[in-house]
C-alpha cells in the first residue's frame, strides 16, 4: 500500500472512530483531577486500551500510562503524548461542583487527540516500519507544589513534573521520537506548529517569625507576613535588572499568610516559578529572587527556609522533525490553515523531553477564552480532537513509512542537552 492510501485509511478510521473519540473527550472534561491524582482518567484511559487490545503499562508515575500498538520493536518508536492533568479554577462556570476542577488547558483534548492518533494508526501499523506508543502521563500543570513535596517525602515520587518522572523510573527508554499537542487559544488556523518555551525552577518559601498578641504586645512577635511582603517588593524591585530577551517570569503567591487575626503572624508559606528562556538565564534570575527573600527576612529578624525545587526544562522543538510534521499538516489541511508561533514565556514539561530526543507538538484551535480562565471552553469539538488526532496520524505515517528513513535520519542527526542516563542528576544539579 503507498503513503497516499495509508493515510486515506488512517483518515477514514478516525472519521469512523470520531464520536467515540469525542464521548471519551467530554467525559475526561466532566470528571477533571488534579496532578497525581488522575485517578478517574487513568482508569478510563486504560479501558481504552483494552477495548483496542493494546498492550499496556500503567500506575507510572502513580498515574501515568503507556499502551503500545506492536508488540515487537521493528524500528524507530513514536511516542504520541498526551497529559492527564486538570487545574483547579472553582470560578469557573463548568468547574467540578465538588472539586472545583476544570480542565480550562485543554489536556482532555490533548488526550483526544492522541486516542485518535493512535486509533487512526492501528489499521495501517503493519505497514510502518517501527512502532507507535500512546503516552499518558500525569501532572504538566506544575501546581500544589507542598503537596507534591509531601509526595517526595513519602518516596512515591522524585520530581514534581509527569514527563520529569517518566524520564527518572525508565519509562521512556523505549522511545526515540515523541509528539504531543496542545489547545493554542489564540489560533485561528486549524495547526499551529513551531516555538519554544520558558523553563523554570519552582520554590518553596517558608518565613518563620515568632507569634505573640497582635493588638497587646505585637512589639513581643516576630511578623513573618511582613518578612514575605519585604521580600516580595524586593522580587519587584529586581525586574528592572531582567533582560527582555530571557524573557524572565517570576509570580509568587502565598499559600498560608499565618494563624488566625489577632495573632502576629509567624508562619508564612508562598511558592513560586522562576521562569525563562535559558538555563542560565533562570538560574541568573534565582540567585536574585532568593537574595530578595532573605533580605526580607533580615529586615524585621524572621528566619526564611528556602527550598528550590527542578522545575521544567525550556522547550525547544528538533528541526528536522518539525519539516517532518510542517510537511504532513500542510498536506492535510492546506499552507493557509497553518499557523507558524514564536517563543511562549509559559512552560511544558515537553521542555524536558525534547531534551532528550527529538520532539516536537501542534497547537489546536476550537477554542474561545484565555487558558487557565474562567472563560476558557471549547467552541468546536472537531477542531480540538478530530483535527489534530489526524495531523498527528500522518506524521507518523510519514516519519515510518517505508524503511523509515525519516525518522531514522532525525534520530541519528538528533544531539541531546542532557543524555537520558544522565537526567536525573543533571536536575538535582540544576538547584543546588
Amino acid at each position: 500500500m503507498d503513503k497516499a492510501a495509508l493515510k486515506k485509511k488512517v483518515l477514514a478510521e478516525i472519521d469512523r472512530k470520531a464520536d467515540e473519540i469525542i464521548v471519551y473527550a467530554e467525559t475526561i472534561w466532566r470528571y477533571p483531577e488534579l496532578g497525581f491524582k488522575e485517578f478517574k482518567t487513568a482508569e478510563l484511559t486504560e479501558k481504552k486500551y483494552e477495548e483496542m487490545g493494546w498492550k499496556h503499562e500503567k500506575e507510572i508515575a502513580i498515574t501515568g500510562s503507556k499502551a503500545h500498538l506492536k508488540g515487537d520493536r521493528t524500528g524507530p518508536t513514536v511516542g504520541i503524548v498526551g497529559e492527564l492533568d486538570a487545574l483547579h479554577i472553582p470560578v469557573h462556570p463548568e468547574a467540578h461542583p465538588v472539586s472545583g476542577n476544570v480542565h480550562a488547558c485543554g489536556h482532555h483534548s490533548q488526550m483526544a487527540a492522541t486516542l485518535g492518533a493512535c486509533m487512526g494508526l492501528e489499521v495501517v501499523k503493519e505497514h510502518l516500519a517501527g512502532d507507535v506508543v500512546m503516552v499518558s502521563v500525569p501532572a504538566e500543570e506544575y501546581i500544589e507544589i507542598d503537596y507534591r513535596n509531601r509526595l517526595r517525602e513519602e518516596g512515591k515520587l522524585e520530581f514534581f513534573g509527569g514527563k520529569q518522572e517518566f524520564i527518572r523510573l525508565g519509562a521512556m527508554k523505549d522511545i526515540d521520537i515523541c509528539i504531543g499537542s496542545h489547545s493554542a487559544m489564540d489560533q485561528e488556523e486549524l495547526v499551529g506548529v513551531g516555538g519554544s518555551n520558558n523553563g523554570f525552577i519552582g520554590k518553596l518559601v517558608h518565613y518563620i517569625g515568632k507569634e505573640a498578641h497582635a493588638g497587646g504586645s505585637p512589639h513581643k512577635g516576630i511578623n513573618a507576613l511582613n518578612a514575605a511582603m519585604v521580600g516580595l517588593m524586593g522580587i519587584h524591585a529586581n525586574r528592572e535588572t531582567f533582560r527582555d530577551e530571557d524573557h524572565i517570569r517570576v509570580h509568587p503567591i502565598i499559600t498560608k499568610g499565618g494563624e488566625i487575626v489577632n495573632n502576629v503572624p509567624a508562619d508564612v508559606r508562598m511558592e513560586s516559578y522562576v521562569r525563562g528562556k535559558t538555563v542560565e538565564a533562570i538560574q541568573e534570575a534565582n540567585k536574585k529572587v532568593n537574595r530578595a527573600l532573605r533580605a526580607g527576612a533580615m529586615a524585621v529578624g524572621a528566619e526564611v527556609e528556602i527550598h528550590d525545587h527542578p522545575g521544567y526544562m525550556p522547550y525547544t522543538r528538533n528541526e528536522n522533525l518539525e519539516k517532518v510534521l510542517i510537511g504532513a499538516c500542510t498536506e492535510y489541511v492546506g499552507e493557509k490553515e497553518i499557523k507558524h508561533r514564536g517563543h511562549s514565556t509559559g512552560s511544558t514539561d515537553m521542555g524536558d523531553f525534547s531534551c532528550i530526543m527529538p520532539t516536537t507538538s501542534i497547537g489546536m484551535s476550537g477554542t474561545e477564552g484565555a487558558g487557565h480562565s474562567r472563560y476558557f471552553k471549547i467552541t468546536d469539538p472537531v477542531k480540538q480532537y478530530i483535527v489534530p488526532a489526524k495531523a498527528i496520524a500522518v506524521t507518523v505515517v510519514d516519519l515510518l513509512y517505508g524503511d523509515a528513513k525519516p525518522a531514522k535520519e532525525i534520530i541519528e542527526s538528533f544531539k541531546p542537552t542532557i543524555k537520558r542516563d544522565e537526567y536525573t542528576e543533571f536536575m538535582h544539579k540544576l538547584v543546588e
